[in-house]
């Protein structure tokens, strides 16, 4: 079975590196765990008590995964990161100590649940901001904050903004200064002074290293740094952190020379997808490795062969086959054989597919 190696330490390592960054610029952060969707060995493996202790709060978009970390550890303050849906308010309250939000009616909800439980639900305020994802609309957001201030069981800690995640939308200075200018317009209105000025994930981080975010600016959400070392600004390495952090490898279950054109009608019935090949290339061969995943475990656009010298074939639901040319070394010697292993580099979408698929084996280094 083909398996995700995860390296423990060095994602730790992360996680305390990112803790001393934060605290040098006097920011809260929330480590952000979606990519791990509540698996509970992991839980317990990267969040020990040494890794959460400069934390502000974990969070996630799930739920389950939320009830999971509740389980391993009581005492994490939680986070719920995208609107909850309001048929959930009652999980909501129970699984999560603090939750993003941009619609009313759901946070009438949340409240009525948090008075029924005994709680007081602390919530950050989403605020549009051109990303056209989650936010309420800037014409409306004093009345919005009104109506919410005036709820019994809810506490505003904090107002917030997403750049990045769907259209790209960069978070620049000038968009951060929005966020702050309306913090200021809050405090001076109601009289409430708000915690967090949530100023987004890991595509902000290079603006906090070269200082050109607004002062006022005091919490990030952040994963893939946390977990893979980069930020999503320039998709390079953020500082010195660990970017090895995860490995794939596949085994070889089949390997021949065969044509490099398939033989036969093609029809519109496959349901792989396979590489585009040339009418040239005609009673050529090469040799071909069949490996043991496939598309219901992850994309193939998501994973990086190690061996650059590798290309992509086609993909079914459960194979990937892959070419090898003449399989030799540059002494002559065979290069692969049945029963190796191909080593891949996921990206981000890549492990958080692979850690769910039940075909993966999951190994913690």
């Amino acid at each position: 079975m083909a398996e995700l190696i995860i390296h423990v330490n060095k994602i730790k390592d992360n996680i305390k590196s990112l803790s001393n960054f934060f605290a040098e610029n006097g920011i809260k952060w929330s480590l952000v765990t979606k990519v791990f969707s509540g698996d509970k060995e992991f839980l317990k493996n990267v969040l020990t008590e040494e890794v959460i202790a400069n934390i502000s709060s974990v969070g996630d978009s799930r739920l389950t995964s939320l009830k999971n970390l509740k389980a391993v550890n009581p005492n994490i303050k939680t986070i719920y990161i995208k609107p909850p849906a309001k048929i959930y308010a009652a999980d909501l309250v129970k699984y999560a100590d603090i939750s993003l939000n941009s619609s009313y009616s759901t946070i009438l909800a949340i409240n009525k649940a948090a008075e029924k439980a005994n709680k007081i639900h602390q919530i950050i305020i989403m605020i549009e901001l051109g990303e056209l994802r989650e936010g309420v609309q800037r014409a409306d957001i004093m009345d919005f904050y009104q109506k919410v201030f005036n709820l019994s069981n809810i506490e505003v800690i904090g107002i917030g903004s997403n750049l990045g995640c769907m259209y790209g939308v960069e978070p620049t200075y000038d968009k951060l200064l929005q966020l702050s200018l309306y913090k200021e317009l809050i405090s001076a209105r109601f009289s409430k002074e708000l915690q967090l000025l949530s100023g987004g994930t890991s595509i902000t981080l290079p603006l906090v290293e070269n200082n050109v975010i607004p002062k006022d600016i005091n919490h990030f959400r952040i994963g893939e740094a946390a977990f893979f070392g980069v930020s999503p600004y320039d998709n390079k390495q953020f500082k010195d952190l660990n970017i090895d952090t995860f490995e794939f490898s596949a085994n070889i279950i089949e390997l021949e020379e065969k044509k490099l054109i398939p033989d036969g009608i093609i029809s519109d019935a496959n349901i792989g997808h396979t590489a585009v090949y040339e009418q040239n290339d005609l009673g050529e061969l090469s040799f071909k490795a069949i490996l043991d995943f496939g598309m219901l475990d992850v994309d193939k656009n998501d994973i990086e062969p190690v061996d650059k010298s590798i290309t992509f074939v086609g993909i079914t639901s459960d194979m990937l086959v892959i070419d090898l040319g003449k399989n030799k070394t540059d002494n002559g010697k065979v290069k692969y054989k049945v029963g190796d292993k191909i080593q891949f580099t996921p990206n981000y979408m890549a492990v958080a597919r692979l850690l769910n698929s039940k075909f993966i084996d999951k190994k913690y280094n």
